[in-house]
């Protein structure tokens, strides 16, 4: 079985180096292009028979440009990093705060952003939501599936089926890119680079 775990295309906010985590913004214009390009080099897995996305609006556009009007579970797990306070700045507008810096700073994951969610909970949410994902195609005996998320997703789970090989910053695909993962027999086999 292939799961294909893909980033959506850019927004505004990546345009601009904004957290934006549970802000639904649509795809740019460039992000747009960029999708259409990626798609017209034949990227991207012809045929999944199942299709997963976050909830939120940039995902799902994301899948419609690629492969038209499909059906497509949503989950509200695999959406992105919840920023509370934080969502929309940057780091810039933010480096002064007492209470950023002691985000950025927690090596426990057990601070959360005000108003929002902190990296353990984020974690544990994202982990159910893949599991979830995985019962479901392997009950659906399905061959090729694409999950179309955001890259702290996508950072977050490669860290965990793929622990100690590389950092969380380092897993987390550009735009429109991501990874295949090759499970046979219920185990990861393989992982690539989509």
């Amino acid at each position: 079985m292939e799961l294909h775990l893909m980033r959506h295309g850019k927004t505004s906010a990546n345009e601009q180096g904004l957290y934006c985590g549970q802000t639904d913004l649509p795809l740019s214009p460039t992000g747009i292009a960029q999708i259409e390009s990626f798609k017209d080099s034949c990227l991207y897995p012809q045929s999944p028979a199942l299709f997963f996305s976050s909830h939120l609006i940039r995902a799902v556009q994301t899948i419609d440009i690629i492969y038209g009007k499909v059906r497509v579970k949503t989950l509200p797990e695999i959406a992105e990093f919840h920023f509370g306070d934080f969502e929309m700045h940057s780091h810039e507008e933010l480096k002064n705060r007492g209470d950023y810096r002691l985000w950025i700073a927690d090596k426990t994951g057990a601070v959360p952003c005000p108003g929002g969610e902190s990296k353990q909970q984020f974690e544990k949410r994202v982990i159910a939501g893949y599991n979830n994902i995985v019962s479901e195609v392997n009950l659906a005996n399905c061959a090729c599936a694409l999950v179309v998320c955001h890259g702290g997703i996508i950072a977050c789970l490669m860290e965990h089926l793929c622990p100690g090989t590389k950092g969380f910053y380092e897993w987390q695909p550009a735009q429109g890119r991501g990874y295949t993962l090759v499970y046979a027999g219920g185990q990861l086999q393989e992982a690539r680079n989509l």
